[in-house]
């Protein structure tokens, strides 16, 4: 089992670092002596959590670059070379939401979530999973949803592209094993975070929010151990499996009527 400690002086690369789970993961990761590469469309906030970063001793570059833009992971990965920089720890964790009945949301706002939670996360993954593969060492954790496990009305296209991405990391986990690459599936639930502000998802808020931190530090103990998927809270786990056993059109139809938009008056 991976310890912690084996973090110490590797680089990370934390994509979505400016806000919720993206900066819990990365203090979570710099508090275990990692250095870091932030990430995300916010210039500002990434300085504003470098500064507080390197206060624990680790050294933090800034790059910004929007994933939504197809040459952005090419611009990343770039910026890195350039910096002579070798990634062992990358953190796929920027992601887009949207709610509202798929046939009157904006096309545009469905196709973002498709390029950013999808395109994205596999052509970053391309781009620096082959040097682990070389190196025969690296974590790679891609940040998917307890939303992966089921369709979820309103919510269509987000879900979707979750289920997306656990997929995706799980077969790739299979692939590299044998290399000493591990890659893990983070399935958070409902987290303190902006997410359900931006992605106007209000409906899907629970009373109960886990906080950032703790779904960072159980994330990051699950990929330093290997566990190819993780589901942070018991509640969840009990979900994802309570999913498996029902029926998935009766899922289905008891979150539609659940999640509804109330109809304006």
């Amino acid at each position: 089992m991976a310890q912690s400690s084996e973090l110490k002086g590797k680089w990370a690369l934390v994509t979505g670092a400016s806000a919720g789970i993206g900066s819990a993961i990365a203090r979570d990761l710099a508090q275990r002596g990692a250095n870091l590469i932030l990430t995300s469309r916010r210039r500002e906030r990434l300085e504003t959590l470098a500064a507080e970063l390197v206060q624990k001793g680790v050294d933090v570059r800034v790059v910004t670059a929007d994933l939504n833009d197809p040459s952005a992971a090419q611009a990343i990965f770039d910026a890195v070379k350039a910096q002579g920089i070798d990634i062992e720890i990358l953190i796929n964790n920027a992601g887009l939401g949207n709610y509202g009945a798929f046939h009157t949301n904006e096309v545009e706002q469905e196709l973002s979530q498709i390029r950013v939670n999808c395109d994205a996360v596999v052509a970053i993954a391309r781009l620096f999973l082959p040097a682990m593969v070389e190196r025969r060492r690296g974590w790679v954790m891609v940040v998917a949803s307890t939303a992966s496990f089921q369709p979820v009305p309103y919510i269509s296209t987000y879900a979707a592209t979750k289920a997306f991405d656990r997929m995706f990391a799980l077969g790739i986990a299979a692939e590299v094993e044998r290399f000493g690459v591990k890659v893990s599936a983070l399935c958070p639930g409902p987290t303190e975070s902006e997410f359900h502000e931006v992605a106007h998802a209000q409906s899907f808020v629970w009373k109960n929010l886990q906080s950032a931190e703790e779904v960072a530090r159980i994330g990051v103990d699950g990929m330093l151990q290997g566990k190819r998927t993780v589901v942070p809270y018991a509640q969840g786990r009990f979900n994802t499996l309570l999913v498996r056993l029902l029926p998935v059109g009766l899922i289905t139809r008891y979150v539609e009527k659940a999640a509804r938009p109330k109809e304006k008056r």
